[in-house]
């Protein structure tokens, strides 16, 4: 059903006075689509409907919430209520919810929680943004290396119920070292007074709790898990990261990729949620420096002027020969940024990188100047010297934008710096200040202007 819909059906049930049956029917819809039912209405109304759903959904739903409607929602409830909600939430999605809240809101829910759920949420809210701390949840089952079979199956069976996942059990020693892991599967099948220490699989993928949450997502992608444990600085088990939550890291770190690779600040607000004069702040800044390192082009152009004025025929294609360079510049940026991104290219590899480039670039270059020299010879019917003059311009802008497009990511990088600032418009300005100065040059020595 679409979100009107659910709302509507939703929405009568309750006017009607038919309780019980709103109750029976939220529970077969799944939450996210409850809470983007609830999306842009009338907050009076959501808190309406939203105080009026089952304990076991209405967190589930709250975690899908946008921080406005979860703020409405927190500030309508009394205290009793708020603990109600955040006993019934992951740590994760918690932390999640308070970070985006204004400080009133956060003093409310640390209020109104118990002693152990504030001192995790504190604790939780002390890591690093974007890093695997502030990322990670404390609810996984851990089995002590001397535990049996049966015991562990006893300890999952008591404590599972209030935990993310049990399907990978984290083994650890008497100082919460972490050991290994083990498989929901592996304890059903193994016998049952074998050893956690006997069947666990030892040495397995962690993250520290100050890595980078990109970092994270890259082990995710490479080792194909379902859930990572999280430790330390003494390697002591403290979390885990579950895959539905790197899933939205990926999608965020995706997102901003593309926002800088545009030319904009990066934003964590919603598009529609944007006001007008957020957007324009966020972009304003890379044009007016995009616009102003322009002027080298037409300062390259005025420097020229007598060679425009005694050929004027050279003028028609400047626009041609810019964009060629900028559309080449662009495709190794892109393609080596993702590499980047993805842990395939290291900044070791930049002359390898560089040297695959420059051949892809000769090979598109060579391409691209002989079907544009026939092309201007029979359609255009210029003279021979302006088409071999076009064309060299042409393949020789193709091979210094690849070879720029492939650089400056990898320099960034290097400097430590986001490689998705040098994409599209950075450069495409700084290839078309060279190519203006090949074409100029070429038209010097092979027209004699």
């Amino acid at each position: 059903m679409e979100e009107k819909e659910i709302l509507l059906e939703l929405t009568q049930l309750v006017q009607a006075g038919e309780i019980q049956r709103f109750k029976e029917r939220v529970s077969h819809i799944p939450p996210v689509d409850i809470a983007e039912a609830m999306e842009e209405q009338d907050k009076d109304l959501v808190v309406r409907l939203f105080r009026l759903l089952p304990k076991d959904i209405s967190a589930d739903v709250f975690s899908y919430m946008s921080a406005e409607e979860q703020r409405a929602i927190v500030e309508s409830m009394s205290g009793l209520e708020v603990r109600h909600l955040m006993d019934e939430m992951f740590m994760d999605d918690t932390v999640d919810f308070l970070e985006e809240m204004p400080a009133g809101v956060v003093k409310k829910v640390l209020q109104n929680a118990d002693q152990q759920t504030r001192s995790q949420i504190n604790q939780l809210l002390r890591y690093p943004e974007n890093s695997a701390g502030s990322l990670m949840t404390t609810e996984f089952v851990d089995l002590h290396d001397y535990y049996t079979v049966r015991k562990a199956m006893d300890h999952i069976r008591r404590t599972g119920v209030d935990k993310e996942t049990v399907y990978t059990c984290y083994v650890i020693d008497q100082q919460r070292k972490l050991l290994g892991t083990v498989s929901l599967r592996k304890l059903i099948v193994a016998p049952e007074t074998q050893t956690m220490r006997e069947i666990m699989e030892a040495d397995p993928v962690f993250a520290h709790t100050t890595d980078d949450q990109e970092a994270v997502a890259r082990n995710f992608r490479r080792y194909d898990l379902m859930s990572i444990p999280v430790v330390d600085a003494e390697e002591r088990l403290v979390g885990i990261i579950t895959v539905d939550d790197i899933v939205d890291v990926i999608q965020e770190e995706n997102t901003e990729d593309f926002e800088k690779m545009a030319a904009m600040t990066p934003s964590d607000e919603e598009y529609l949620r944007s006001s007008v004069w957020t957007l324009a702040k966020h972009r304003v800044p890379w044009l007016l420096l995009l616009m102003i390192s322009a002027t080298f082009t037409g300062a390259i152009i005025a420097r020229f002027e007598s060679v425009l004025s005694s050929m004027v025929v050279l003028t028609s294609f400047i626009p041609m020969l810019m964009d060629t360079g900028g559309n080449s510049g662009s495709q190794t940026s892109v393609m080596v940024i993702r590499n980047l991104a993805l842990g395939e290219v290291e900044t070791r590899d930049v002359w390898r990188v560089l040297w695959k480039e420059l051949r892809v670039a000769v090979i598109c270059g060579a391409i691209l100047a002989a079907v544009n020299f026939v092309r201007m010879l029979l359609f255009v019917r210029v003279d021979v010297l302006v088409s071999l003059t076009v064309s060299l311009s042409i393949l020789c802008t193709v091979i210094i934008a690849k070879g720029v497009g492939c650089l400056l990511p990898m320099g960034a990088k290097k400097l430590g710096l986001d490689p998705a600032i040098m994409a599209s418009p950075m450069i495409t300005t700084i290839v078309d200040a060279c190519a203006l100065g090949i074409y100029f040059l070429l038209a010097i020595q092979l027209l004699g202007l």
